[in-house]
């Protein structure tokens, strides 16, 4: 059973060594990749120190396309089953076999770690407006951390999904489309160790996203 961990990282050098570490130790046996999508620090050099292999991106690519440059490596190693997960430190390894034990058991194609008590006020609203608008019923939607089996990654890396500033609710579409079955498992997040997120930087990247997202879930009604 070959798994892959990817782990997209932009300047993440105060907690990628320990993110990486962490994963080897909960499992030995997955490859640990990490993505650099052009960091300016020492995220590369300290991810590589920790035992992952490093897939440098000579151009600032954004998140997703850092990830889907993860899941394309993953799905062309013949991975069986693929997690995704933040180098910043919210996503616990630990919490990793509880992702897999769905696909293992054959209960889910995608298995999402959901922590709804993380998100604020304003964010919990835009989670329930979008459920009530698009019909799917995932409690925490902008959760990264998640497990995939190569059934679900083959339509990832297919020409099939549109990438967006992100990609959260065009892969929920697409898998849904293809009648892949998702579950969501309860896990615990840590607080965000150093940094700030990539997704929410500003209100002005909230504002986008949230636009973005509302245009893609009227386009698939």
């Amino acid at each position: 059973m070959a798994i892959v961990l990817v782990i997209p990282a932009h300047n993440e050098e105060k907690t990628i060594g320990a993110v990486v570490s962490r994963c080897r130790q909960v499992l030995p046996e997955a490859e640990v990749v990490v993505v650099d999508d052009a960091s300016t620090d020492e995220t590369a050099r300290r991810a590589h120190r920790a035992g992952a292999l490093v897939l440098p991106l000579p151009l600032r690519m954004g998140y997703w396309g850092a990830l889907q440059t993860g899941l394309l490596y993953g799905f062309r190693r013949g991975c069986s089953y693929l997690v995704t997960l933040d180098a910043d430190g919210q996503h616990p390894p630990e919490e990793i076999e509880k992702l897999l034990a769905p696909l293992e058991k054959g209960e889910a194609e995608v298995v999402i770690g959901a922590c709804p008590a993380r998100g604020g006020p304003s964010k919990k609203l835009a989670w329930r407006f979008f459920r009530l608008l698009t019909g799917i019923a995932v409690e925490d939607l902008t959760s990264g951390f998640r497990a995939y089996h190569r059934r679900a990654l083959a339509l990832l890396v297919s020409e099939e999904l549109l990438v967006f500033d992100n990609a959260d609710l065009a892969t929920l579409f697409l898998l849904r489309h293809h009648g892949l079955r998702l579950r969501e498992v309860p896990v615990t997040m840590s607080p965000r160790q150093a940094g700030e997120s990539k997704l929410f930087a500003s209100p002005r990247g909230v504002i986008r996203y949230l636009l973005a997202s509302l245009v893609l879930s009227l386009s698939k009604r």
